[in-house]
């Protein structure tokens, strides 16, 4: 189990951060929390000490991470509420049994498993069709999927419409930042920000889907599209299993499947 034990600031700083994040003002937030606009002012100011249940009570209206809920318990002087197993730990053995029967059970399509910072966790066979001409130095662990998508090395010159992929993974990046507030994947978007862009982002003709954004990869087999979902853990109580996600690929047009389906049978 992995917990950090320390906290830098008071509890209230974290609480107006965190209620400022969500664009709520004080007034509203606390008819929210149906406490007084002056109660509410003490605890950010420090003036009031909350107890552990408020401190949770008032985490779980600002939809604070799992993570973040025990960094707040911790600056307010209680001990984290919530653990964080390694998802080859024996306890989290009927999570993992649980993705790896998603994972397989989407066959012949791609699917795969990544932590809050999108690093992998786990793949199926077909998600191999992704990872053709990446350059080794991108596959070390820990394997960042979103490096290996966008980095010139890896999957971008492939992407047939990077443009348009680019801009979709960068923006649901900041989004993920902005509910979060990870310093770690702030990094990240600055970095792949950085990596070289299409002079225009230009939807290529052919790669339109009406109902989602497309991803389009050249392969040996052709040009595969596909949509995606993303799959959570519903009501998770580890830390662990709040910040897993799975995201599968299904095919975005019928050559797509009747390729896949071939190159499985393959």
């Amino acid at each position: 189990m992995n917990l950090t034990l320390t906290a830098t600031r008071p509890v209230g700083h974290l609480l107006r951060e965190w209620r400022q994040r969500r664009r709520m003002s004080q007034l509203n937030f606390a008819v929210e929390a149906e406490i007084s606009s002056k109660h509410l002012s003490f605890l950010e100011t420090g003036r009031s000490q909350p107890s552990r249940e408020m401190v949770l009570h008032l985490a779980e209206l600002l939809d604070v991470p799992l993570r973040e809920r025990n960094s707040l318990l911790i600056a307010a002087g209680f001990a984290p509420m919530f653990k964080e197993h390694a998802l080859s730990d024996p306890e989290l053995q009927p999570a993992r049994e649980a993705v790896d029967l998603v994972l397989k059970g989407h066959q012949p399509y791609p699917a795969l498993a990544v932590d809050r910072h999108w690093q992998l966790l786990a793949a199926n066979d077909a998600a191999r069709y992704f990872m053709a001409g990446v350059q080794p130095a991108l596959l070390t662990s820990p394997l960042n999927v979103l490096r290996i998508t966008l980095h010139p090395d890896g999957m971008a010159p492939r992407i047939v419409n990077l443009g348009e992929w680019r801009a979709h993974l960068l923006a649901r990046l900041r989004r993920q930042i902005e509910v979060s507030a990870d310093a770690k994947l702030a990094e990240l978007l600055q970095e792949l920000s950085a990596y070289p862009a299409p002079a225009h982002a230009a939807q290529p003709a052919g790669s339109a889907v009406a109902f989602a954004v497309p991803f389009r990869l050249a392969t040996d087999a052709g040009v595969l599209s596909f949509i995606s979902t993303t799959t959570v853990f519903g009501t998770p109580v580890d830390v662990t299993l709040s910040e897993l996600a799975l995201e599968s690929f299904f095919p975005a047009d019928p050559a797509t499947a009747a390729t896949l389906r071939t190159l499985a049978q393959q």
